[in-house]
């Protein structure tokens, strides 16, 4: 026997959990208490709006700040008839009303109006607001309830109320209540899933708890995290909860499901500890590694030094790292505490059944004896399904990509119906110095002037201008009357860039320019990920073949995880873009297609993918691996390890899928791609790359699968490392490599 020390940290934690069970469970329930604890006192550093500029729109809105140009806060008030146009007395008296209510308010510094649109059919009312975009999320509250009164003193009209602030409120507002229910959905059915798996509630319910920890640990961590990297606007919650409930339940019940193997193939005779100690040998290292593929693949987010991706890797990587250590401690600490409570009654009566799926071997046995027909039409089938991700459009996320749903994002549909020049606007920011001041002015009212009459832009009346104090920044707004991701919207931001600021303000000597607002971030912001993207897929798939190299020494395996990881992405890059650039799921899925993918939803799959993907055929592959080191050949091997896995792997995947299927139900687009992504991949990788394209591949390659060098040792035919010994008490005396 070998010393403890000799043996991997797994076991030796694992035995320290399983005989100190008391210790492990309540030492982890403070820990996570202290992080929860940490992070409500350390609090939740919020992102500032410099944190998000990006490209030529963020030097744009330096210039405005450095000249205290910045667009106040604004609030549009819509007065419409209840019932097709109102009466012009009625709406001039509800505007009355709308304008005392409002200029009680000590965050209202001006109100403007009423202005009546074209058609007569609606009145705006335009409330400016003190500070900035940050306190007016504050403050607007108060805005919507005197809102909500001017709407009740006036039952035959419409009073509705929109703007940034509003909009933004009230959409995190309604994705905190889909959250919520998103919760209730899918924590059932994980539960009822894994009891389906295990047959006993104990075992069913471990898995669960343990991702309510992560969970809650994670959010803990979060909030000091986030001094170094800040929070963009809460984005990370809805990942961290995703991940949290698909990694934490995934790693507890490959271990769990592992030590209930080696339980019953004992016959029932290896104590609970020693069986969890063997499970800490083989799913507990191959827990390790795919946590540690899952935190590397989204550490590649923070390559896009972008604030949104780097909230969003930190919490993703918090709750996997967290996800990681209760499997290792916790859990083994769990399952010998509560021994038999956890086998069940199906446990019991299986202990000698072979480990092995029947199914599963019968589907393998026509691959492994055509792998390379199996292996083309796997091929076949990710090309067809991936091709349409070369037509791929990507679109940034904006007032009109929120659902409708959403009071104040309907009124800004129905405002920008009435009022086309109060929507979208180019703001062109220009610095000189002080003997140009006049020059810049003259120059920005011809390119206003040259706006007029132009179908891309709104403007008709006098040139919107502002200059600074001291005369070296001027701003010029230009409406435009389209939405902010439609192709006119793009083609005006790109005619004012290339062609009118050039042959305007850009002929002034000495002049700094730059164009900014919704349209303008939203095209920057897409061409930064763009340039950002193809190091993000080289950082991640690196990690991807370290990982696996590092786990099974060989460069074949590495190659091969890293070319399956890609179609996965593909696949669901293109089943994305067949499903919501087009129409026809519109119904099925509850949305509203925009004509285009969201711009961070590519680059979020790919970074979770990759994590998932890898952490799949880290647990396939290491039984396939201990089958080798049992001295069969590959191509049986093959066969004995994704069958032996199968279950388990299945299991995970099913629980995987029903959490992603659960964030269908929020009503933001941008999550529902994401659900949809995750979705497809998942099953993607459960029928066609594990089914197909993997055992036929390692079919074709047989011995040079371990190339450069093949396992070497040997493992007892239970499949992990030699036989516990055990004392009286039934605790282990050591576990031999």
């Amino acid at each position: 026997m070998q010393g403890s020390k000799s043996q991997p940290i797994t076991v030796r934690t694992a035995r320290w959990c399983a005989t100190h069970p008391w210790r492990a469970i309540v030492g982890w329930v403070l820990l996570v208490v202290l992080c929860v604890g940490a992070g409500a006192a350390i609090g939740t550093n919020k992102g500032t709006f410099s944190d998000f500029w990006v490209g030529e729109a963020g030097r744009a809105e330096a210039l405005a700040v450095e000249g205290h140009l910045t667009p106040a806060p604004v609030e549009k008030l819509l007065i419409t008839g209840a019932k097709g146009k109102p009466d012009p007395a009625a709406a001039r008296s509800a505007a009355a009303d709308l304008e005392r209510r409002m200029r009680t308010l000590p965050s209202v510094t001006d109100v403007d109006g009423p202005i009546r649109s074209g058609d007569g059919g609606a009145l705006l009312v335009t409330v400016t607001l003190r500070g900035d975009k940050e306190t007016a999320k504050k403050d607007v509250d108060a805005l919507l309830a005197r809102t909500a009164e001017t709407q009740k003193a006036h039952p035959d009209l419409r009073v509705e109320e929109t703007g940034s602030a509003s909009i933004s409120t009230a959409v995190n507002d309604q994705q905190a209540k889909d959250l919520q229910r998103t919760e209730m959905i899918s924590l059932p059915v994980t539960f009822l899933i894994l009891l389906v798996v295990f047959g006993a509630v104990l075992a069913a319910g471990i898995p669960v708890l343990l991702a309510l920890l992560a969970f809650a640990g994670a959010v803990g961590l979060y909030g000091p995290a986030s001094w170094l990297f800040p929070d963009a606007g809460g984005a990370a919650l809805s990942v961290i909860f995703m991940l949290g409930m698909a990694v934490g339940v995934d790693y507890s019940l490959f271990y769990l499901k592992r030590a209930r193997e080696e339980r019953e193939r004992s016959g029932g005779t290896l104590s609970h500890t020693a069986a969890v100690e063997l499970a800490a040998a083989t799913s507990g290292r191959a827990v390790v590694e795919s946590g540690l593929a899952v935190a590397l693949s989204l550490g590649g987010l923070y390559l896009m030094d972008d604030v949104i991706f780097s909230s969003i890797a930190t919490g993703a990587i918090l709750v996997t790292l967290v996800a990681v250590g209760s499997s290792l401690t916790i859990l083994p600490a769990l399952l010998a505490k509560l021994g038999p409570r956890v086998d069940g009654r199906r446990g019991r009566a299986n202990r000698r059944r072979s480990g092995n799926s029947r199914a599963w071997t019968a589907l393998l046995r026509p691959v492994m004896r055509r792998p390379l027909a199996t292996l083309l039409v796997g091929l076949a089938a990710t090309a067809a399904l991936a091709l349409p991700a070369l037509n791929m459009k990507l679109g940034t996320e904006g007032k009109e990509t929120f659902p409708d749903s959403v009071a104040t994002v309907a009124a800004y549909d129905r405002l920008t119906a009435a009022f086309p020049d109060q929507g979208a606007a180019h703001l062109v920011l220009v610095r000189s110095d002080t003997a140009h001041t006049a020059a810049v002015a003259d120059a920005l009212k011809r390119l206003s002037d040259r706006t007029k009459g132009d179908p891309l832009f709104a403007g008709t009346g006098a040139p919107h201008l502002r200059t600074s104090a001291d005369g070296r920044t001027t701003l010029l707004e230009l409406p435009v009357p389209h939405s902010q991701n439609s192709p006119e919207a793009t083609r005006s931001l790109e005619r004012l860039r290339a062609g009118l600021i050039p042959e305007t303000v850009g002929a002034v000597p000495g002049v700094e320019v730059a164009v900014s607002g919704e349209i303008a971030g939203g095209f920057d912001y897409a061409a930064h990920q763009s340039d950002r993207l193809p190091w993000v897929i080289v950082f991640v798939s690196l990690a991807c073949f370290a990982v696996m190299y590092a786990a099974f020494r060989s460069v074949v395996l590495a190659v091969l995880g890293v070319l399956l990881n890609l179609a996965a992405v593909m696949v669901s890059w293109g089943v994305l873009t067949l499903v919501f650039q087009g129409t026809w799921a519109q119904g099925l899925l509850g949305f509203e297609s925009l004509g285009f993918v969201g711009s961070r939803t590519p680059l979020m799959v790919f970074a979770i993918l990759v994590g998932l993907s890898t952490d799949y055929q880290i647990f396939v592959v290491s039984r396939i691996r201990e089958a080798v080191l049992r001295g069969v050949p590959t191509r049986q091997a093959v066969v004995d390890g994704i069958a032996g896995s199968a279950g388990v792997v299945t299991s995970a995947a099913v629980i995987m899928v029903s959490v992603f299927v659960s964030f269908l139900f929020i009503d933001r687009i941008e999550m529902k791609q994401l659900a949809v992504g995750l979705t497809v991949a998942v099953l993607f990788d459960a029928v066609v790359l594990r089914a197909l394209i993997l055992p036929s591949a390692l079919a074709l390659l047989g011995e040079r699968t371990w190339w450069p060098v093949r396992p070497a040792g040997r493992l007892d035919t239970a499949g992990g490392p030699q036989p516990v010994r055990t004392d009286s008490a039934g605790h282990p005396e050591a576990v031999r490599s």
